[in-house]
């Protein structure tokens, strides 16, 4: 089983208890105005040009005779400051396990481990099964998903997590189609699964201005959610930095113009 990764962050302390590594899956079915990973949306490998250092000197697409750059336009290694490569890296679950698990000493001691994110991961349930399964019970597991999957996928793989960490945007489906690109029902299905599941979990909530920042909003999340742990995150200011170096528009602008217009 092979699955796409766009990153994999080692030492992080904001996604789970302890020391962590984040495995940053590839692919999302969501399309959420203010998402801060564009590199993480499509579900296929893609150029990413950091555009913040780039003098456009153009050597980068002069054609070269290395394999790996023909699908992609460009150079992937004459950049002189090396800010031209592929956002998105396949493993094998057990090759990824193997590099993982190289810090469970590490885990134990500090209560940390391995936390799949995204992207959406459970876009790639499959592989992130296999690999759940791999390191189970051998250091703490943790997901952090949208909960926009079937509920056959979603109960399969947090039922191999120790932990799970689940979005709840909107409340409202129709707001939820208009900012996030999908309905929430199957999202509302998957969290009442899991407040009865017994599973430890955290409800997650991005703070975005005038979207799920409202009260209305987050008033009637609060009803979802009931007793249960729910975090609010603050909005990320920084990103619409990313998407041109992946080619995007940032569908956040406007709000963002509201905001601070307000």
């Amino acid at each position: 089983m092979k699955g796409l990764v766009f990153d994999i962050k080692e030492f992080a302390v904001h996604d789970g208890s302890g020391i962590r590594t984040t495995v940053f899956m590839k692919g999302c079915p969501l399309r959420c105005v203010w998402c801060h990973n564009p590199e993480g949306l499509s579900p296929k490998k893609e150029l990413y040009v950091s555009q913040a250092n780039c003098t456009h000197c153009g050597l980068c697409k002069r054609q070269c005779n290395h394999e790996e750059c023909k699908d992609f336009g460009r150079c992937l290694h004459i950049c002189p400051q090396d800010l031209v490569r592929v956002a998105g890296e396949e493993w094998e679950a057990e090759a990824l396990s193997r590099k993982l698990l190289k810090y469970e000493g590490l885990f134990r001691s500090t209560g940390g481990g391995v936390t799949l994110s995204g992207g959406e991961p459970l876009l790639q349930a499959d592989f992130c099964a296999e690999l759940l399964t791999i390191l189970r019970g051998r250091i703490h597991t943790a997901i952090e998903t949208s909960g926009y999957a079937s509920a056959e996928d979603f109960k399969r793989v947090a039922e191999l997590c120790d932990f799970v960490f689940m979005d709840i945007k909107l409340a409202e489906a129709a707001a939820h189609k208009k900012y996030t690109g999908v309905d929430n029902g199957i999202i509302l299905e998957n969290a009442a699964w899991l407040k009865k599941s017994g599973k430890p979990h955290t409800f997650r909530t991005p703070l975005i201005p005038n979207i799920t920042d409202t009260y209305e909003n987050l008033c009637a999340i609060s009803q979802i959610v009931g007793e249960d742990p729910w975090e609010k995150l603050p909005y990320n200011e920084l990103a619409p930095v990313k998407y041109k170096n992946v080619g995007r528009e940032y569908a956040g602008a406007e709000f963002i113009k509201e905001k601070k217009n307000s």
